[in-house]
């Protein structure tokens, strides 16, 4: 919370000052040097100490887009503390399109790796002990997988009061509360004490506007609540967001030709027809129905599916109704120029 010395990658950061920072990484096979594009500002004010990190699957783009606009957004200007802003930690994935690393391993199962591990352990232990531990906040940026498209939400640890706080504060109509997966940046932030949130939203290898403009927007919104940057004196609607205990993924019965009737943000009620799948010559071989009431959060986008593939993802609510409407609200306060204005 003060205004100590920091280093990155052998490079020191003054309180005041803005900073460009390669990270080396390991080489491609072809000796061709890679590094981690990093972006430090300090406040000349004392406050925490924020990463923001996209990409660590590297088809994951909605996330560089948020970090890149995050750097030039004029509501940054009067910082306290210091922003770490990591626009691409799986540089290799970005490379080729692909989530995982090019030892086929998922960086985000890696934690906490180690020196001398393998290449995804060797990049989870660099961006761990370069980064995250010198941060008390963070905030990772991910999209759904290839084919799936994501609500804009938040995953975090809502029983810690800190992190539910900053979760409400980020703005996005559903919260998650998501349990700790092995190997994952949040496991490994969470065991060193970082706070951390988790924004899911879009798909794979797509810049979707929307999702873009909620992932800056909740960025700031959350800077603004651990007292980074001045309280907003905009006159967006509040949202109110919706706290999810369990959710859970409905499967095809059949294999076949789906045709979605519900998409992303509906609300549901136990019973209610999803989606149909055919056979090829358009005869229903199944309809998909909720088990529960609840909102969905997560969809496939591809309309073929194998007997047993996840096709929607439903958060369960108790009062799940209003979803839709606090969608839209979160719609109306985004307008473009919102974003640019200073703090």
């Amino acid at each position: 919370m003060g205004l100590e010395p920091l280093e990155i990658g052998g490079h020191k950061i003054a309180p005041g000052e803005s900073k460009r920072i390669e990270l080396e990484m390991p080489p491609l096979y072809t000796n061709t040097h890679m590094s981690i594009p990093v972006y430090v500002k300090r406040g000349h004010r004392a406050g925490p100490t924020l990463f923001v990190s996209a990409a660590i699957h590297g088809d994951e783009l909605n996330g560089i887009e948020i970090v890149g606009r995050l750097i030039h957004s004029k509501a940054i200007a009067r910082l306290r503390g210091t922003l770490i802003a990591v626009p691409m930690v799986n540089v290799y994935g970005v490379l080729n399109q692909s989530r995982y690393l090019p030892d086929r391993r998922d960086l985000n199962r890696s934690f906490p790796g180690s020196r001398k591990g393998s290449l995804a352990g060797r990049l989870a232990n660099l961006f761990l002990k370069e980064i995250v531990n010198k941060c008390d906040i963070g905030i990772d940026l991910h999209t759904g997988a290839i084919h799936r498209s994501n609500l804009p939400q938040v995953r975090a640890n809502l029983d810690d009061p800190d992190v539910l706080g900053m979760a409400k504060a980020f703005g996005v109509p559903v919260l998650l509360n998501a349990d700790l997966r092995d190997g994952s940046l949040r496991q490994a932030a969470s065991e060193t004490g970082v706070k951390i949130l988790l924004y899911e939203a879009g798909q794979a290898l797509r810049y979707d506007e929307f999702s873009i403009r909620a992932g800056l927007r909740g960025v700031i919104n959350t800077m603004r609540h651990v007292g980074m940057l001045n309280k907003s004196r905009g006159k967006g609607h509040h949202i109110k967001p919706f706290i999810a205990r369990e959710s859970g993924w409905v499967r095809a019965a059949e294999s076949g030709f789906v045709r979605h009737l519900a998409q992303l943000g509906d609300h549901i009620e136990k019973g209610d027809k999803l989606a149909t799948i055919s056979d090829p010559f358009g005869e229903v071989l199944s309809t998909m129905q909720s088990p529960m009431a609840g909102v969905i959060i997560g969809k496939q986008n591809i309309p073929l599916t194998q007997e047993g593939e996840a096709i929607y993802h439903i958060a369960y609510f108790k009062q799940p109704d209003s979803v839709a409407e606090h969608v839209e609200l979160l719609q109306d306060n985004l307008a473009p120029d919102d974003l640019t204005q200073s703090s």
